[in-house]
């Protein structure tokens, strides 16, 4: 079958606690997103895209998984 199975898809549920200062951030770009699509998104449902590209667009972050996941795996047996 050429389609891998499909990966686990159950959200996770995390709570953080934000500084007053990053909370109006996210809101002032809740409001950019807003004016720039025409669509208002509620901040909890941009964050996990957010949070996501951020990631993505980080090129240590990449490097550092591509190097743990080409590294020999080794039995603790």
């Amino acid at each position: 079958m050429k389609l891998a199975k499909l990966p686990d898809r159950t959200p996770v549920k995390l709570t953080t606690t934000l500084m007053p200062h990053l909370a109006a951030r996210l809101r002032d770009y809740a409001d950019f997103y807003a004016e720039t699509y025409g669509s208002r998104e509620e901040v909890a449902d941009l964050i996990p895209f957010m949070l996501e590209a951020f990631l993505d667009g980080d090129p240590d972050f990449r490097k550092s998984r591509k190097v743990r996941r080409d590294e020999p795996k080794t039995s603790s047996s």
